[in-house]
């Protein structure tokens, strides 16, 4: 007698996926299409957000295990707590297993051939992490979730994408180089800045989303962001 639920719930969970899924699509198409030089295979790409999606497994097993160690050694309501939290747990892992799954999926690709690929892959590998992530937050939480991370937390991933993106590609260029130091530097480089970006994001959100500290944060972000994939792109180069 309930089968008449079944296609409603069936088409309200499709439109709730279709929501979540939209915002990062679109930012991955803004990105791809910026790339002015050689574009990416449909295969680079399909992998690339694989990465990004199994990133974010790899992301949930370390926090699970480092929240646990925290837990034991600094009292929740201190001071300190959510400093390392969102700093050293939260951020660190989901931009480290990013860049792990990245790297293994496309430093010695063939494909890697321009300093702006390495922003087109790191932005594609972080909104296959944001789009797996946000599909399991509206599943949950419904459509008011999906129309506030489409605006802040799928773009904040694109954005700390393209902070990585861009010492990324300049790891590449001075590998191929043979300066070895440099790119050490650059590799450091793009895990340690998108972390404190996105541990920054992560504070101010917890403790002042929606007031005028948190705007103006997501908005230089965003700009400066945005300004970057041009900049980079216009001055894109073969490596």
């Amino acid at each position: 007698m309930f089968y008449f639920l079944v296609p409603s719930i069936s088409s309200y969970d499709t439109v709730l996926v279709i929501a979540a899924v939209l915002p990062a699509v679109f930012l991955m198409v803004k990105v791809y299409r910026s790339d002015r030089l050689e574009k990416e295979s449909a295969g680079m790409l399909w992998r690339l957000v694989v990465a990004g999606v199994l990133s974010s497994l790899l992301a949930l097993v370390e926090e699970r295990i480092l929240v646990a160690v925290l837990d034991l050694t600094v009292t929740p309501y201190s001071r300190l707590y959510p400093i390392l939290l969102y700093f050293g747990i939260v951020a660190f892992a989901e931009e480290s297993s990013k860049y792990l799954l990245l790297s293994y999926s496309s430093w010695r690709s063939p494909e890697f051939n321009c300093q702006y690929d390495g922003v087109v892959y790191a932005v594609f590998v972080s909104l296959g992490f944001a789009l797996w992530e946000n599909i399991s937050y509206v599943m949950n939480y419904g459509f008011r979730t999906a129309i506030l991370r489409a605006l802040t937390a799928i773009p904040g991933h694109a954005c700390f994408g393209v902070f990585m993106g861009v010492f990324y590609g300049m790891a590449r260029r001075w590998e191929n180089r043979g300066l070895r130091e440099r790119a050490k530097t650059c590799r450091i480089m793009a895990v340690v800045l998108p972390a404190l970006l996105h541990g920054a994001y992560d504070y101010i959100a917890s403790t002042r989303q929606g007031d005028v500290g948190f705007i103006l944060f997501i908005v230089l972000l965003f700009a400066l962001s945005y300004g970057l994939v041009g900049r980079m792109a216009k001055q894109d180069l073969s490596i």
